[in-house]
């Protein structure tokens, strides 16, 4: 190798820095309180939006936390000058620094939960994490590598991540497990619902599944099922 061609080469670095992360909360801390639900949107969603589909569930007794995702992009292709009125919406991570992300958004989740726990006693409350789409694999790597504990996972229209195994997914085994998805949701295909079924068998899970008659989004009165 030429002394110029090693001059040229191309190396890639990490560097850990600060981000601000935003997150949207219905209901608040209080003597009343009974649950915290976490509730992970799915790709292309922010937080303010998807938590109005939660409203069913703030009656006083619940807080609701819907965090963000960290990586923010335009929704639709736009110039320069139409970025001002171009639609935002953010992703849990892409294929590109894929260990890094999920190490990221594991931490920022645990920061979270802190914050909650750090107003309300943990010991008093039940916590249950709700994963749409994408936020289903964020909500499980969160449970299975972070240090949140919960008493209810409810994966809603996504597949369970795939490098996640019978080991590893221990801390779930505890929990009330729910799977949901809508019959005309293009993933509801027989197919999918079977390679999922024998997914959860072979990593010991029990996720029984609930059907709605809907598409690939949230439904009002399943939400509210989940909460009884």
């Amino acid at each position: 190798m030429s002394h110029r061609s090693h001059e040229h080469r191309i190396h890639e670095h990490q560097l850990v820095v600060p981000r601000t992360a935003r997150y949207a909360t219905l209901g608040a801390p209080g003597p009343a309180l009974r649950e915290v639900w976490f509730v992970l949107h799915g790709f292309g969603q922010l937080s303010s939006y998807f938590i109005r589909h939660f409203g069913v569930l703030a009656d006083g007794t619940r807080l609701i936390v819907a965090p963000e995702a960290l990586n923010r992009f335009y929704l639709e292709p736009t110039g320069w000058k139409g970025a001002g009125k171009a639609r935002v919406g953010a992703t849990w991570m892409t294929r590109e620094e894929r260990e890094a992300e999920m190490r990221d958004y594991v931490g920022y989740l645990d920061l979270l939960y802190d914050r909650v726990f750090a107003e309300t006693d943990r010991a008093a409350v039940r916590v249950t994490v709700l994963g749409f789409s994408q936020g289903v694999a964020t909500g499980a790597r969160w449970l299975c590598r972070g240090r949140a504990r919960a008493e209810a996972f409810v994966i809603w229209a996504g597949p369970f991540p795939p490098e996640l195994d019978a080991g590893s997914v221990a801390p779930l085994r505890g929990m009330r497990l729910v799977r949901v998805l809508g019959d005309a949701d293009e993933m509801a295909l027989p197919d999918y619902v079977t390679a999922e079924d024998a997914r959860m068998r072979a990593l010991g899970l029990d996720a029984p599944l609930v059907r709605f008659a809907g598409g690939h989004t949230l439904h009002r009165d399943t939400i509210a099922a989940m909460a009884t």
